[in-house]
């Protein structure tokens, strides 16, 4: 079973919703020649992030716990502590949102 602290930190530094991080893979994947399948769209981490956040923390896997601190790691890794608001470049802001996390929103 994942850890409290881990089950904790992760949820918040993931600050979309499930649906929002859906909508938000399959709007980066479509183009105007193709849009991907729905259930494919976004990064394969943000695929992983969006299993994870469908599930209740006693039904995670492994593979989910090294998703959870792969998460956590590259947001810390690129934000302040704190995770106040903050403004950055477009493709900064999208490369996290595309793992669940908005540097606009607030926590």
């Amino acid at each position: 079973m994942i850890d409290e602290a881990l089950w904790q930190e992760f949820h918040e530094v993931v600050n979309m919703t499930s649906r929002e991080l859906s909508d938000w893979l399959r709007t980066r994947d479509a183009d105007e020649d193709t849009e991907a399948v729905p259930d494919q769209a976004g990064t394969p981490t943000g695929q992983q992030v969006l299993h994870v956040l469908g599930k209740r923390r006693g039904d995670l896997t492994d593979d989910d716990e090294r998703v959870m601190r792969k998460v956590v790691d590259r947001v810390r890794a690129q934000r302040r502590e704190d995770l106040e608001p903050v403004a950055g470049q477009t493709a900064w802001r999208h490369r996290l949102m595309s793992i669940g996390h908005d540097p606009l929103k607030p926590v």
